[in-house]
C-alpha cells in the first residue's frame, strides 16, 4: 500500500480507503531523507492516523516494540490529543506493507520524534473531527469540543461518536504544522502512568514472537557455521545428513543449511554434515588493547579548545591514566529468529528486527526483488538493546525457504547468538587532567580509540581541552548497544574526576559543582545525593560509596552508589544504587521508572563481569554457564528519582540511564579499598587486595 509511490494521488487515496474502510486519514510527511546504508525512502512519509466508522484508532509506524514500551507510550499521545481512551488506540507497527518507511528503532529516538509527530496527527484529526461535526449541526466551530470519543453541542445537547462523523467519509488531509497541541500541564492520559497496552498477552503468553510462529506446512532450518571467523569452506560432504528421512540439504555457494519437519532432526541432520574449512590466525583477548591502540586512524570526533599542553604545565596537580573497556554481547532473551514464506514470487519475513525496513533492503539485495515483493513484519520483539540491526536470521530462513518452496523458520541457538551477532565495542582511553588546588580544571586531554564517539565530549568546565575519538580495525564484529560508546566515555572521565577530587582532598561531589555550569547536570546531581544522603555516611569496615553522572541523547542521569568488599574472600556487593534521571516531559511515569531500573539492573553486567572472551577467531563463553549476566542475587536495593522537567520536550531513555552505575561503582570501591580499578569489567574473577 504505502510503497507504491512517491507521490500521493487519488489511485493511492482510494486504495487506502478500500484497505481500511470509509474515514479521516492523517500523515504526517517528513522533511528530510532518512536512507542508510543502501536503503531508499520511496516516500517521505512519516506515520499515518486513521479514524475509522467504527470510531477506532488506529496508528501506522515503522517504529518497532522491542521491551521498551513504545507502544504504550505512543498510543498515550495520540490518545491525549484525539480525546478518546487508550483502549481505542491500536498501533501497527513495523510491518513494511502497512506501516510508512522508518529508518529505524535506536538512538532513543522514537520519543522525541515520532512522538512529537502523533501529537499533531493526533490533534489534526481532532480539529477535522470537529469542524465535520460543526458543518454537519450548521453551528459555530467554537462550540463544538472533543471529549472522550464523541463531540458535543453544549447549546443544543448534541453529541456523536467520532464513528458516527466520520461515516461514509473518505478525508485524507496532511498534519496542520499550526495545529495546536495540550499542554504539558494539561495532559489527562499522557504523562501519566498506564499499563503496558498489550501487557495481558504477554504474562498469558498469546502474544507470539517470532521465534514463536507457526504456518502450515512450516519446516525448520539450520545453517552450517564456520569453526572460525573468515574462515574458507573449502568442500561438503552431506551425504549423511541426506540420508535422514525428511530432511533436505541445502548448498548454495558456501551457504550451507539442512530443513526439516523438526528442529531436532534438522540439528541432527547439520551434525552430520562434514565440512573442510580454510582458516588464518587470529588475534586473542589477551592482546586486544595493543591492537586496538596502534592500529588507530586519524581522528573523526573531536572538541579541542585552549592548549592542553599550557594547561597541564600550569596546573598544581596532574593525574595520567589509561582505562580499557572489553567487548560485551547483547545476551537478548529472544535470540535472533526469523519465519520466511514465498507466495507468488513474494517474500514475507517474520521476524524480530529494530530495522525491519532495513532488513526488508537486505532480502531485496539478496534476491534482487523489487520492494513491492518483499514484505518484512516485526511482532514485538523479545528485546534488542541495540543488537538486532540486521536480518541474518531472516536471509537464511528466506535462503532455505526458497529451495524447499515451503515456509521455513530459524531460531539460533544461545552459542550462535552470542558468537556471530555483533558485539558492544571495546575501547582504550587515554586521560591527562590538570587541577588547581582549589578543586579548578585547567586542562583535559580524553583519547578514545575504537569504542566510539558518542557522550565523548565533557559537560565539566575546563579552559583547556582536547578531546577526539580514533576509529581503528577491530578484530571483532562490533555495532550498536544501549548507550554504546557513552558507557565507555562516562566510566573513564567519572572514574578520572574521582582520581582528580581525591588528589586535591575534595568531596566529590562538591569537586564536580566546582567544574560545573549545566543546570540539568548539576539537578540530577543533587536529586540523586539528596535522596540518597551523600556525605551523611563514612567509608569504612569494606564499605564504600561513590558518584557519577552523565548525559546521553537528552538524558540527564546522576548515580550513588554504596558498595561492600569481603577483603579475604574478595567479593564485591553493591548494596544500594539511588539513580536521579531527567529526560524532559515524562509520558508515562511508571514505564520510565522500570527503564532506569533494568539499565541499572544492566549495567550491573558491563561493570562489574560481564566480557568476550575469544582467540584465534572463536569465541570462548559462548554459553551463560560461561558469560556471566547479572542474576537475581546482584540485585541491589534501588531507588529512582525522577525529574519531571514539563518546560522542556520528552526525549528518550532507553539509554542514558546504564551509563552512570560502572563509574560510581568503581569510586565506590575505591571508597571502601584504596583499590582503584581502571577496566570494565572490573571485577570478573574477584577483587584481588
Amino acid at each position: 500500500l504505502f510503497a507504491e509511490s512517491g507521490g500521493w494521488s487519488d489511485v493511492t487515496r482510494r486504495q487506502f480507503f478500500k484497505v481500511l474502510g470509509a474515514g479521516i486519514a492523517i500523515f504526517f510527511m517528513v522533511r528530510d531523507a532518512l536512507g542508510q546504508s543502501g536503503e531508499t525512502a520511496p516516500s517521505q512519509l512519516g506515520s499515518w492516523l486513521h479514524v475509522g466508522e467504527d470510531g477506532k484508532v488506529t496508528v501506522y509506524t515503522g517504529k518497532v516494540e522491542v521491551g521498551q514500551n513504545i507502544r504504550t507510550s505512543l498510543s498515550q499521545v495520540v490518545a491525549e490529543e484525539l480525546r478518546v481512551p487508550l483502549s481505542a488506540v491500536e498501533m501497527v507497527m513495523g510491518d513494511t506493507d502497512l506501516t510508512p518507511y522508518d529508518r529505524g528503532t535506536f538512538g532513543s529516538r522514537t520519543t522525541p520524534t515520532m512522538a512529537p509527530q502523533l501529537r499533531k496527527a493526533a490533534a489534526t484529526a481532532r480539529e477535522a473531527i470537529t469542524d465535520l461535526a460543526a458543518a454537519a449541526w450548521q453551528v459555530d466551530r467554537s462550540e463544538v469540543s472533543a471529549v472522550d470519543g464523541r463531540v458535543d453541542h453544549a447549546k443544543t445537547g448534541r453529541s456523536m461518536g467520532y464513528g458516527e462523523v466520520t461515516r461514509g467519509v473518505e478525508l485524507m488531509q496532511g498534519v496542520r504544522e499550526d495545529v495546536s497541541v495540550t499542554p504539558v500541564a494539561a495532559w489527562t492520559v499522557a504523562g501519566h502512568s498506564a499499563k503496558k497496552v498489550n501487557g495481558r498477552d504477554l504474562v498469558t503468553g498469546s502474544h507470539k514472537y517470532a521465534s514463536d510462529m507457526q504456518l502450515p506446512g512450516m519446516l525448520h532450518g539450520k545453517v552450517l557455521r564456520p569453526p572460525a571467523f573468515d574462515a574458507k569452506l573449502i568442500s561438503v560432504d552431506a551425504s549423511r545428513a541426506s540420508a535422514i528421512p525428511g530432511v533436505t540439504v541445502v548448498n548454495d555457494g558456501e551457504f550451507v543449511g539442512v530443513v526439516a519437519a523438526d528442529a531436532w532432526v534438522a540439528q541432527e541432520a547439520l551434525s552430520a554434515v562434514v565440512a573442510t574449512w580454510e582458516t588464518t590466525q587470529q588475534p586473542a583477548r589477551k592482546d586486544l588493547f595493543q591492537r586496538l591502540k596502534s592500529g588507530a586512524t586519524s581522528p573523526r570526533s573531536s572538541q579541542a579548545e585552549g592548549a592542553v599542553a599550557e594547561g597541564l604545565s600550569k596546573a598544581q596537580v596532574t593525574a595520567a591514566q589509561t582505562y580499557t573497556v572489553d567487548y560485551i554481547a547483547h545476551a537478548p532473551l529472544e535470540p535472533r529468529a526469523a519465519l520466511a514464506a514465498w507466495t507468488d514470487g513474494k517474500l514475507t519475513v517474520w521476524t524480530g528486527t529494530q530495522r525491519p525496513f532495513g532488513v526488508r533492503s537486505q532480502l531485496m539485495n539478496l534476491f534482487e526483488l523489487p520492494e513491492e515483493k518483499v514484505r518484512v513484519i516485526t511482532p514485538d520483539t523479545g528485546s534488542g538493546y541495540g543488537g538486532k540491526h540486521t536480518g541474518e536470521a531472516a536471509l537464511e530462513a528466506a535462503r532455505l525457504a526458497r529451495a524447499v518452496q515451503k515456509p521455513v523458520k530459524v531460531v539460533w541457538t544461545r552459542e550462535e547468538e552470542f558468537t556471530w551477532a555483533y558485539f558492544r565495542p571495546a575501547g582504550v582511553i587515554d586521560i591527562q587532567g590538570g587541577v588547581q588546588k582549589d578543586g579548578t580544571l585547567t586542562a583535559w586531554s580524553f583519547h578514545n580509540y575504537n569504542s566510539g564517539s558518542a557522550g565523548i565530549k565533557t559537560l565539566y568546565e575546563v579552559p583547556n581541552i582536547d578531546v577526539a575519538y580514533y576509529p581503528t580495525k577491530s578484530p571483532l564484529r562490533q555495532g550498536s548497544y544501549r548507550g554504546l560508546a557513552t558507557t565507555a566515555n562516562h566510566f573513564a572521565r567519572e572514574v578520572h574526576m574521582d582520581v582528580l577530587a581525591h588528589k586535591v582532598n575534595m568531596d566529590p561531589l562538591a569537586f564536580r559543582k566546582r567544574n560545573l555550569k549545566d543546570p540539568r547536570l548539576l539537578a540530577v546531581f543533587e536529586a540523586a545525593c539528596e535522596y540518597f544522603g551523600w556525605g551523611l555516611q563514612k567509608a569504612g569496615s569494606g564499605r564504600g560509596f561513590g558518584l557519577a553522572g552523565g548525559f546521553d541523547k537528552g538524558g540527564y542521569v546522576a548515580t550513588c552508589a554504596e558498595v561492600a568488599v569481603d577483603r579475604k574472600r574478595g567479593t564485591v556487593t553493591v548494596v544500594r544504587v539511588v539513580e536521579a534521571f531527567e529526560c524532559g516531559a515524562i509520558l508515562n511515569p511508571d514505564q520510565l521508572h522500570l527503564q532506569v531500573e533494568g539499565a541499572i539492573i544492566q549495567g550491573l553486567g558491563g561493570a562489574l563481569f560481564e566480557a568476550i572472551d575469544f582467540e584465534n577467531g572463536k569465541i570462548l563463553n559462548p554459553f551463560f554457564a560461561q558469560y556471566r549476566v547479572p542474576r537475581f542475587a546482584d540485585v541491589p536495593e534501588i531507588d529512582i528519582v525522577l525529574l519531571n522537567r514539563k518546560d522542556l520536550p520528552s526525549a528518550g531513555a532507553g539509554e542514558a540511564p546504564i551509563i552512570g552505575i560502572a563509574p560510581a561503582i568503581g569510586n565506590a570501591i575505591f571508597n571502601a579499598t584504596g583499590v582503584r580499578l581502571h577496566s570494565l569489567p572490573m571485577v570478573p574473577n574477584g577483587l584481588k587486595i
